[in-house]
């Protein structure tokens, strides 16, 4: 039983640290970030079905009732070996399916968590805060990740998502910070005593995520009665088209060819019905805003990867080209709009892998401003840059980079996640970070889903 403790110790002690072998997130290239467009996924890693638990035919210390095997040679571990196997169980294991199903899912869950999603066991598994931000990601893309119509959400899987999120969060109840305050005893004296209060970041930031959550679905659920409707692509023709037996149909682009067409009436949407939608897009759209907010405010306060700056290029004219290092050393007033339109930028993908560059090449002029202090924390190195020389000539191509980047964003909002956030969210080891960065992805991602159908309905019914 010693041995026993000791090894459970071990793989706990192992499963703390994230594991170069087990990556959550590849590192950002050109076909990996459409994989890793903000909340893709294919799978919920609380919703599939796993088995962990064993039995052991040693004495149980707690004098628990022990399942026994008739066949001795052929061991079965899991909870489904023992479901397909239950001809050779004793009657004793009807016992244990009477147990509380919910009890059941809350260990799987549990075992997930331990184990950093190393199935095996073997410790290879990714830190916790890793194996939150991916659960979540995956809850996300198990539920919505097919709703691809403005409809109310499935019942089953609302509950799915609403029990889910509930025992994820519920991490956050447990986070607090500790601060010396002062105490009065009875006689008077006052003394320094140690208190828990509630973690300011998630004090403030997850009851307003939930909000956003709950206004969301029941966005969704207001499309209940709709003058709309919808039609997949192969059961149009062009002749059914033009007869308006379908109505108006919107206009999609060909690199939406996977969603449903929206259609209305020949006619088109009573006035009624084409003002509900534009409130419910400009509120969908609100709500877009503030989960962007509060996800690029998380990314801001996460540590930058050591692994990144030490791939960074040895200078920023490397990292951009020769045509955007020139217009960005122009000695007259910089114009990062300017910029971007004399770019031409055609795809999500060029916009990307500029953003990609435009932050590499920040970084690297920032740690050359900073060269001359070296110092080992990153950190340190922020301290100096907020004392630096506004004339120094690598801090203000790094300004200026700064300002490129947040005008690229603001033009795509749309863009996935470059590749230092990348960075950050698979080496970050913070949960409460995690789940707080997370959350507001998955419902940054809903939020822009929904605007977006709203518009090809509006589109169809103005065409």
């Amino acid at each position: 039983m010693e041995h026993l403790s000791k090894s459970d110790d071990t793989s706990a002690d192992q499963n703390d640290q994230p594991s170069s072998e087990t990556p959550a997130y590849s590192t950002m290239s050109t076909d990996s970030a459409r994989a890793y467009f903000r909340t893709n996924s294919d799978t919920s890693a609380f919703s599939e079905t796993v088995d962990d638990s064993s039995y052991s035919s040693e004495p149980s210390p707690s004098h628990w009732p022990v399942v026994k095997c008739e066949r001795q040679n052929n061991p079965i571990l899991g909870r489904l070996g023992m479901k397909q196997h239950k001809h050779d169980v004793n009657e004793d294991y009807d016992d244990i399916e009477c147990l509380d199903p919910e009890l059941e899912t809350m260990k799987e869950r549990f075992a997930k968590l331990l184990l950093g999603e190393d199935m095996s066991g073997g410790g290879k598994g990714v830190c916790t805060a890793v194996t939150i931000s991916n659960a979540i990601t995956n809850l996300y893309a198990t539920v919505f990740g097919q709703k691809l119509r403005l409809e109310p959400l499935n019942q089953e899987k609302k509950a799915m998502w609403k029990r889910e999120m509930d025992c994820l969060l519920s991490v956050c109840d447990y986070m607090v910070d500790v601060t010396a305050s002062t105490q009065e005893l009875r006689d008077g004296t006052s003394v320094q005593v140690m208190t828990s209060i509630p973690r300011s970041d998630i004090y403030v930031n997850l009851p307003a995520l939930q909000k956003l959550d709950a206004m969301l679905l029941d966005i969704l659920d207001s499309f209940h009665e709709t003058e709309f409707w919808y039609a997949e692509k192969g059961s149009m023709s062009s002749n059914s088209i033009g007869s308006g037996s379908f109505g108006r149909v919107a206009q999609l682009n060909e690199e939406k060819w996977w969603l449903p067409v929206p259609c209305v009436p020949p006619d088109g949407l009573s006035e009624e019905s084409r003002i509900n939608l534009r409130h419910k897009r400009d509120c969908a759209n609100q709500i877009h805003k503030a989960a962007m907010a509060i996800n690029g405010n998380i990314l801001a306060e996460m540590d930058i990867p050591d692994s990144y700056m030490a791939s960074l290029p040895r200078n920023g004219r490397e990292s951009l080209g020769d045509t955007i290092y020139r217009s960005m050393c122009t000695p007259e007033k910089f114009s990062p709009e300017h910029l971007l339109d004399r770019l031409s930028i055609t795809s999500e993908h060029e916009a990307l892998d500029l953003a990609n560059r435009v932050e590499a090449s920040m970084y690297t002029w920032r740690r050359k401003s900073c060269i001359s202090h070296s110092k080992s924390s990153w950190n340190m190195v922020k301290d100096f840059i907020a004392d630096a020389e506004r004339s120094d000539k690598n801090h203000t191509l790094a300004e200026r980079a700064e300002s490129l980047l947040f005008c690229l964003k603001q033009r795509y909002p749309e863009l996935s996640q470059t590749s230092l956030d990348t960075w950050k969210i698979q080496y970050n080891q913070d949960v409460g970070q995690a789940i707080l960065e997370s959350y507001s992805r998955v419902l940054e991602g809903l939020a822009f889903n929904i605007v977006a159908r709203i518009e090809d309905v509006l589109n169809a019914d103005g065409a």
